[in-house]
């Protein structure tokens, strides 16, 4: 009985101990995983995005082939379709003649110009002989050699000469201004010339246009919506499937992850990222911060919550980062919105500074 009584306290005692290790040793593992963590921020709130773009065409006209099929890869410079060219080639065939009149108009104009001066100049030389007449006949008319009838018939044809060279001196100057000033100026550089260069620039470039090529390499997409004999509308081409080819970039990849702001204390643009994707599970991709955006997403929504309000409610915000990613030979294709799950290592190391 006496050895049973004995062997109680320390039962208790031994209790008593491996109770308080036990809550020691989860406190001290706790503390060293606590100081350990923080170092990685994750979100499942991530995709694929890819760069995209509905190709149309600029220039209104009936589509005369589509040169691709749903997803066939393309380069950047290769057909998607065409347009009925017909109306743009009359177009730049008119615009040439109208250059070429143009070019002949205004050497016109300069040969005009050579020939009014010397028009000008015999008037001068008339001018002159007409005022000696007049001064001549000034002289006797005083002294009754001549008739008065005489005099005035060279008065009067010495103020119409001079009229007439004045007339002539300013078509001269009108000439010359519509010459730039520059009676020796080149065609090429001439105003008219240049409106009329333009006009035939913008044909062309017309012309060019109803042949519409890949921008970018990717794959195309949204192709059997658009049919041969499809009339294509400018202004509207690219608002409806039925006036554009898809194209997305096969090069241009990036993986968006909208990450909670109270995770985003040490994250910072270079952090490296792993990367897996929902499709293939077992792959892993290798990325790096590329950017943070200035903004939560909802600050770009159509209607921006109000907060002003009495009964607001205070929600963690989502900050998009772009996460640029380092795609290998072998791994499987990346499709824009995928989903993905995105860790990244901020290389932060928490200190006991932190916890107190």
């Amino acid at each position: 009985m006496t050895g049973g009584k004995k062997g109680a306290p320390s039962r208790r005692r031994l209790r008593a101990v491996l109770m308080i290790g036990a809550v020691a040793g989860v406190a001290v593992l706790s503390g060293i995983m606590w100081l350990r963590g923080g170092r990685y921020v994750s979100t499942d709130d991530a995709y694929v995005q890819a760069a995209k773009l509905m190709v149309s065409a600029d220039v209104s006209g009936i589509v005369t082939s589509v040169d691709v099929k749903e997803g066939q890869p393309v380069k950047k410079g290769d057909v998607l379709f065409r347009i009925d060219p017909q109306q743009f080639q009359i177009a730049v065939d008119n615009a040439k003649a109208n250059l070429a009149q143009t070019a002949l108009s205004i050497e016109s104009m300069k040969q005009d110009y050579k020939r009014m001066l010397s028009d000008a100049a015999s008037e001068k030389a008339k001018v002159e002989l007409d005022q000696l007449t007049h001064d001549r006949y000034a002289a006797l008319v005083s002294s009754d050699s001549i008739s008065k009838a005489n005099y005035d018939q060279a008065r009067f044809a010495l103020d119409a000469d001079k009229s007439k060279l004045e007339s002539l001196n300013q078509q001269a100057q009108v000439q010359l201004a519509r010459l730039g000033g520059n009676a020796d100026i080149q065609v090429s550089q001439h105003p008219q010339y240049l409106q009329a260069k333009a006009q035939l620039d913008e044909a062309q470039r017309q012309l060019d246009h109803t042949v519409v090529r890949a921008p970018f390499d990717g794959v195309v997409t949204q192709v059997d919506a658009l049919q041969p004999g499809t009339y294509l509308v400018a202004q509207t081409a690219a608002l409806t499937n039925t006036g554009a080819v898809g194209l997305v970039s096969t090069d241009d990849i990036w993986v968006e992850a909208n990450v909670k702001e109270t995770d985003l204390t040490y994250v910072k643009p270079g952090d490296h990222v792993v990367v897996t994707v929902d499709t293939f599970p077992g792959q892993v991709w290798s990325g790096t911060v590329a950017s943070i955006a200035p903004a939560s997403g909802s600050e770009f929504s159509i209607l921006p919550p109000q907060n002003a309000s009495g009964n607001w409610v205070k929600v963690v915000q989502r900050i998009p980062l772009r996460i640029r990613i380092d795609r290998k030979s072998g791994q499987m294709p990346l499709r824009a919105g995928m989903s993905v799950t995105a860790e990244v290592d901020t290389h932060h190391r928490r200190t006991l500074s932190e916890l107190l």
